[in-house]
């Protein structure tokens, strides 16, 4: 594996635990945000099944961006054959384009990269890139969402706002 894979690689597996050591907290997170959210957006117009539903759809995409970061998952989806096809794909089929933020990313990791880096030093470095560029793709995300507000953007908004919170 070459340095600017082993980085990347370090860097999911960074948020991965990260996220993991904090569900809880990031699990308060969004319930915060969602209350904020529904109430600056939506007013009395939520009523408590709605935002019953919408809470436990948050709760859900936590668990789901978790495993996205999960090293194993991260290795199946970085490694196969057809990598970059699943990712173009994933990419259309998103209601946020994430192209930029994942060039940025990868510039990013690209300047940090030192031939022969140790374990420590790639840990290091992974954990820079947390807090200069967040995770993966929720910049995309927030900025989307905050563009166009939209019920069925409010679960992966909120989400994206709970992990930038948690993972600083």
């Amino acid at each position: 594996m070459n340095e600017t894979k082993l980085l990347l690689n370090t860097y999911y597996e960074a948020l991965y635990e990260r996220l993991e050591a904090n569900k809880d907290l990031l699990g308060a997170k969004v319930e915060e945000l969602l209350r904020a959210e529904v109430a600056r957006r939506w007013g009395g117009d939520f009523d408590k099944d709605k935002y019953t539903a919408y809470r436990d759809a948050c709760l859900a995409f936590v668990d789901e961006r978790i495993e996205t970061y999960n090293p194993i998952g991260v290795q199946y989806t970085f490694e196969r054959m057809r990598a970059k096809e699943a990712i173009e794909l994933e990419l259309q089929l998103d209601w946020y384009d994430s192209r930029e933020e994942f060039k940025d990313l990868m510039e990013a990791v690209c300047s940090k990269v030192e031939v022969g880096m140790a374990d420590e030093r790639v840990r290091e470095l992974a954990d820079g890139l947390i807090k200069e560029v967040g995770a993966f793709p929720d910049k995309s995300i927030i900025s989307t969402y905050k563009a166009k507000p939209d019920l069925g953007r409010l679960p992966d908004y909120v989400v994206a706002r709970a992990i930038e919170e948690i993972i600083k």
